[in-house]
């Protein structure tokens, strides 16, 4: 953990970390998309699951977003 890190109160932390993995979430659907294009129907059923994922992340997102509005 980096000094930035350590300066957050733990709700900053916390939404740092689920930002963190949205992006890796983000990361790894980008890598699918190519193997799609390419043809490979597992890519295309990880892809799917990468977008379940994501849309799961982003909800966790809105939530702590909202709740640190009103904090």
């Amino acid at each position: 953990m980096d000094s930035t890190q350590a300066m957050k109160p733990p709700v900053a932390q916390g939404f740092q970390n689920t930002y963190t993995d949205l992006l890796s979430v983000i990361e790894e659907m980008g890598e699918e998309i190519q193997r799609t294009y390419a043809g490979s129907k597992s890519a295309m059923e990880q892809l799917k699951q990468a977008i379940i994922h994501a849309c799961a992340w982003i909800r966790e997102c809105l939530a702590e977003t909202q709740l640190n509005a009103h904090t």
